[in-house]
C-alpha cells in the first residue's frame, strides 16, 4: 500500500519491525513442518493401540442384550447429545434413549481428566444453560471435573439417565423403508429400532496417536491424555502426581492439552522431557473466582446476552462492549476487520483490511514471543518455545505457568525443529540421534478432527435404497442446515459441518439442539412418518455453503500444519473449517430461529 490512511495508521500504530521479514520466517517454520501424509500421518487407536482408547474411570458392566423400539434416539452422550435430550423433554418427548460409550454422560469431559485441565473460554460463556440449572460456575475458567458434573447435573435435571445405554458403542445403522424406522446395532449384541436418530457423535472423542516409526515397540508405561492413568501418576486433576516422583517422563505434544498438563507433570515428575514439534503460542489466563456479588446482580437472560457479545467480539463484530474482555476476546480483532469499519464510518478495500488485521496479528505474537524471552530464563530454551506463525492458525491457548515450567531444573525441552520425533526404541526416544530414556510417554496428540464422519463415528449409515453416507459425502457434505441430509430420513446431525462453529463450541450445539427438537416436534405435530430436506433444498444450501474464499483459502495455506488446517493444505472436504457457512456464528443461528419461527418449513418433505 502507496499510502496509508491516516484514520488506519491511529488503528495499527506504528510498524516497529519489518512485516516481509515476519511473514519469510512464517514460511520457513510451516515448509519445515510439512508432510505429504497430511493426517495419514496419525495412528488409530484401533487393533494393537486399541487399548489407548479404552476406558479406565469404569469397571465395565454387564447387561442383557436389548431389541426394543425407542421413538427418539440419540447416539452420543456429549454436550451435545444432553443438549438434544434438554430440549425433546421441554417439548414434551418423553421416550428418548441415549446411547454413549462412555461410562457416563460429558462426551469430552468425560474422557480428559487430565492434570491441569480447565476450558480456555469463560466458564459463564462456555457452560450451557447456567440460569436454568441455577449452577453458577465457581471460577472465571473452571476445572474439567466442574464442567462435567455441571453436564451430569443437565443429565439428571431433565431425567436424561432413565432407558440410557452407556458403555454402548454403535456398530450399525440403516434405514427401514417399510416400517419407516431406524436399526441401530451396537457391540453389546443390542438390536434397537427407532422413529427418529440424532447423530451427536462428537468431535474430540476418537483419541489419535503419532505415527512414529518404532512406536510399537516402546516397552515403557504410556497412556493418551484423555484415557489418564491416575493409577500410575498418583494425583488427580489438581496434581499431586506422587507416582512420578522418581520417574522420568516424556510428553509428546504440546497443543491444547500439552499446556495444561506439563505444568503438574513438571512439578512431580523426577525429571520431565517436553518433546516440541510446533511451538505453543500462549497468552496470559489470569483466572479468578466468581465474584459472588456480581453473579447476585445479574438480571434473567444474562447468559445469552453475554454468548452473543461473546460471540460477536470473537468473530470480529463491531461491539460497544466486550463483556468477558479477556485475551481470547482480544483475539477476535485477529478475525475479521468489520470492527474498523464500523470505527472508521466507511467500507474498507480488501488490502486495508488485510493490512490492519495482520499487523495487529503480527503485534499480537511479537508480544507473545517477547513474553517467552520476559518468563523463560535460559536464552536458547526460550528461543525454542517462540511460535512462527499467525495467533489464528492454531487455536488460542492461555496460561499462567505453562511458560515458567521451563525455568524447572527438573524439565528439558527437547525441540525437534519442526522435524517430529525422529523414532521410539525399546526404553525412550529419538530426535536427531540423540535417545532420550523414559520411564513413561505421555501423548498429548488429540482427537481425530480432519477424518470422514463415518471414520470418526466408527461406522457407516446406510439410509434409503442402499445409500451409504460414506458415498454420498465421499466429495464433501450434503445437507440442508448442516442437518439433514437428503436420502436419511428422521435422522438430524448435530456438529460444524456446513454450519457456524464457534471458539465456545457450547453455543451451537445449544442452538443446533433447538432446531432438532423443532423439527421432530413438528414431525409428531403433522403425524408424519419421515422428515427429510428436499432435493432443491439440498442443492439450494449447498449453493449458499460455498468453500473459502480466495483470501480464507490463502491464510489456511500459509498457517503452519495443525487440525485447523488439514495439517499444511485447505483442501480438505471433511476438515475442520470445511465448507462453513458465510453468515457468521450469531447471524446464522438466529437464520435458524427465523426459519422456526416462520414455521413453513417448506424445505423439509414432510410424509
Amino acid at each position: 500500500m502507496s499510502q496509508i490512511d491516516p484514520a488506519i495508521q491511529d488503528l495499527i500504530g506504528d510498524i516497529d519491525y519489518d512485516p516481509a521479514a515476519l511473514n519469510q520466517r512464517y514460511a520457513y517454520e510451516r515448509d519445515v513442518r510439512l508432510r505429504p501424509e497430511r493426517n495419514k500421518q496419525y495412528i488409530e487407536t484401533t487393533a494393537e493401540f486399541s487399548h489407548y482408547a479404552d476406558d479406565p474411570y469404569v469397571e465395565p458392566i454387564e447387561r442383557d442384550a436389548l431389541n426394543d423400539h425407542v421413538e427418539i434416539i440419540i447416539i452420543g452422550g456429549g454436550m451435545g447429545g444432553l443438549m438434544v435430550g434438554a430440549q425433546l423433554r421441554q417439548a414434551g418427548s418423553d421416550d428418548i434413549r441415549i446411547i454413549e460409550k462412555g461410562g457416563d454422560f460429558g462426551g469430552t469431559w468425560y474422557w480428559n481428566r487430565y492434570p491441569g485441565i480447565r476450558c480456555d473460554t469463560e466458564s459463564f460463556v462456555y457452560l450451557p444453560m447456567i440460569e436454568r440449572t441455577g449452577k453458577m460456575p465457581s471460577e472465571k475458567y473452571v476445572r474439567g471435573s466442574e464442567i462435567h458434573a455441571h453436564l451430569l447435573h443437565i443429565a439428571r435435571t431433565f431425567d436424561l439417565y432413565r432407558n440410557a445405554c452407556l458403555q454402548t458403542g454403535v456398530t450399525g445403522m440403516n434405514w427401514d423403508e417399510a416400517q419407516a424406522r431406524w436399526h441401530i446395532h451396537t457391540d453389546r449384541g443390542d438390536h434397537m429400532t427407532a422413529r427418529f436418530v440424532v447423530l451427536s457423535n462428537g468431535l474430540l472423542v476418537k483419541p489419535k496417536l503419532p505415527g512414529i516409526p518404532g512406536i510399537e515397540t516402546y516397552k515403557g508405561h504410556t497412556f493418551h491424555t484423555s484415557r489418564w492413568d491416575f493409577e500410575y501418576t498418583g494425583g488427580d486433576e489438581k496434581g499431586g502426581l506422587h507416582g512420578l516422583s522418581d520417574k522420568t517422563v516424556g510428553i509428546i505434544g504440546t497443543g491444547a492439552t500439552g499446556v495444561q498438563v506439563i505444568p503438574p507433570v513438571g512439578e512431580c515428575a523426577q525429571h520431565l522431557y517436553v518433546f516440541q514439534r510446533t511451538p505453543a503460542a500462549v497468552d496470559y489466563r489470569a483466572n479468578e473466582p466468581t465474584d459472588s456479588e456480581w453473579a447476585g446482580s445479574l438480571k434473567p437472560g444474562w447468559q445469552q446476552e453475554r454468548v452473543d457479545n461473546f460471540n460477536h467480539v470473537t468473530t470480529g463484530r463491531q461491539i460497544d462492549n466486550d463483556l468477558v474482555n479477556d485475551k481470547f476476546s482480544e483475539t477476535g480483532r485477529l478475525r475479521d476487520a468489520a470492527w474498523a469499519a464500523a470505527k472508521l464510518g466507511r467500507p474498507l478495500s480488501e488490502e486495508e483490511q488485510n493490512l490492519i488485521i495482520e499487523t495487529l496479528d503480527d503485534k499480537m505474537m511479537n508480544r507473545l514471543r517477547a513474553r517467552i524471552d520476559a518468563e523463560v530464563k535460559d536464552p536458547a530454551t526460550a528461543e525454542a518455545l517462540k511460535p512462527w506463525h499467525r495467533r489464528w492458525c492454531k487455536r488460542p491457548l492461555f496460561s499462567d505457568n505453562y511458560l515458567p515450567t521451563f525455568n524447572r531444573p527438573n524439565v528439558t525441552l527437547v525441540d525437534t525443529a519442526g522435524q517430529g520425533i525422529e523414532r521410539m526404541t525399546e526404553t525412550g526416544v529419538v530426535v536427531a540421534g540423540k535417545d532420550y530414556q523414559v520411564d513413561c510417554l505421555i501423548f498429548a496428540t488429540g482427537f481425530e478432527t480432519g477424518t470422514e464422519f463415518t471414520h470418526r463415528a466408527g461406522y457407516d449409515i446406510v439410509g434409503r435404497d442402499g445409500l451409504e453416507l460414506s458415498a454420498y459425502w465421499k466429495d464433501g457434505m450434503k445437507t440442508f442446515h448442516g442437518m439433514f441430509a437428503r436420502g436419511f430420513p428422521n435422522c438430524l446431525i448435530m456438529g460444524s459441518g456446513q454450519g457456524a462453529s464457534a471458539v465456545a463450541y457450547s453455543f451451537p450445539l445449544q442452538e443446533q439442539a433447538k432446531h432438532a427438537a423443532h423439527v421432530i416436534g413438528e414431525a409428531k405435530k403433522r403425524d408424519a412418518r419421515t422428515v427429510e430436506p428436499t432435493a432443491q433444498a439440498v442443492e439450494d444450501y449447498l449453493a449458499e455453503v460455498k468453500p473459502m474464499s480466495v483470501s480464507q483459502r490463502k491464510f489456511w495455506v500459509e498457517c503452519t500444519p495443525s487440525y485447523m488446517n488439514d495439517e499444511g493444505g485447505s483442501g480438505n472436504r471433511h476438515g475442520f473449517y470445511a465448507n462453513a457457512h458465510p453468515a457468521g456464528t450469531i447471524d446464522f443461528y438466529r437464520m435458524l430461529s427465523a426459519w422456526r419461527e416462520k414455521n413453513a418449513l417448506t424445505e423439509l418433505e414432510f410424509r
